[in-house]
């Protein structure tokens, strides 16, 4: 089964929100007090999104607000270097910083990140911000959950939806779920689930979508049936190793395996997959083509120092595919 686009759209995806420093730790295997030197990359759920479709060879477009500053000036650069659109990137003349994710590298089970995330630019996108002719423009518009954790990001995110619906714009929701970003899960659950019940496809973690529901534990049909009462047609939910799983509106259930790797770091791996998995969808590929794009694009990377600098070649993931039928 395939999902289908409106072709006559001039982008295949823009992605809205987060643009951010990565810090990621040189030194492996051992925790961040001892740690002495960091490499800096382009970091953020939507940023990583973005590079990793545009390298992947789509047509891509970014809307998010950057800092006045170095920080800014770098992401901005990167991105564009990478073949992504950064003419509706908003600078912040208000003083706001760069959000800074450093990361620790203890062993490929234990990772952790150390967030800065106070006053930073990408929460101040305003409504007005948002340019209707550039969304208008896309067939799919990516989202992430944390642009909706404060606002004025939370008003210029929903504007997005609204562009969206009018435009017969594919609406694309990568829960993105960032605890450190929220007050409570009650809110988070409330705009989560405003959202899902717009987008046409909703992307996310078993946990994640635990947080849509405000639960724990809880069952993908029961997610699934109750999602599809409103307009999502297409919900991807995934279990890890345990692979993941795409749930069509008409009744279809396809199941993706995860791909094995020798595992550097844990983190990364929702942005890759997201990354892939929308490339396959939006150039005609099956379903189950885009399931095992999306899986075998996390495993590359977790295997690899970065996440934006390591998204993948088509040629890596055909042949990582390849290596484990």
């Amino acid at each position: 089964m395939k999902y289908v686009f409106d072709e006559t759209k001039k982008y295949d995806v823009i992605a809205v929100g987060r643009a951010c420093i990565d810090l990621n730790a040189v030194e492996y295997n051992r925790p961040m007090e001892e740690t002495m030197t960091f490499s800096k990359y382009v970091g953020g759920s939507p940023a990583n999104i973005a590079i990793g479709t545009a390298k992947l060879g789509l047509k891509v477009g970014f809307i998010g607000k950057i800092p006045d500053d170095q920080h800014g000036r770098f992401i901005e650069q990167y991105m564009r270097q990478v073949g992504v659109d950064t003419s509706e990137m908003v600078t912040d003349k208000e003083g706001h910083k760069t959000g800074l994710a450093f990361t620790e590298i203890k062993s490929p089970e234990e990772c952790s990140i150390l967030m800065y995330r106070d006053q930073v630019a990408d929460l101040y996108l305003e409504p007005e911000e948002i340019n209707e002719d550039y969304v208008k423009q896309t067939k799919a518009l990516v989202i992430s959950g944390t642009a909706l954790s404060q606002s004025p990001s939370r008003e210029a995110i929903l504007r997005t939806v609204q562009l969206a619906r009018k435009h017969d714009v594919k609406l694309i929701f990568e829960l993105d779920y960032r605890p450190y970003t929220w007050k409570s899960t009650e809110e988070t659950a409330v705009y989560y689930q405003l959202v899902a019940e717009q987008a046409h496809v909703v992307v996310g973690t078993r946990d994640e979508f635990d947080m849509l529901e405000n639960q724990t534990g809880g069952d993908n049909i029961a997610t699934v049936t109750e999602l599809f009462e409103h307009t999502p047609e297409l919900i991807v939910i995934k279990h890890g190793v345990e692979g993941s799983y795409a749930y069509t509106k008409s009744g279809e259930t396809f199941q993706g395996k995860a791909y094995l790797t020798k595992v550097l770091k844990t983190f990364g791996a929702g942005d890759s997959y997201a990354s892939a998995f929308l490339y396959a969808l939006i150039t005609g590929e099956t379903i189950e083509t885009a399931l095992r794009f999306g899986s075998a694009s996390a495993s590359i990377v977790v295997s690899k120092h970065s996440s934006s600098e390591a998204m993948p070649t088509i040629a890596e993931i055909e042949a990582l595919i390849a290596a484990q039928v």
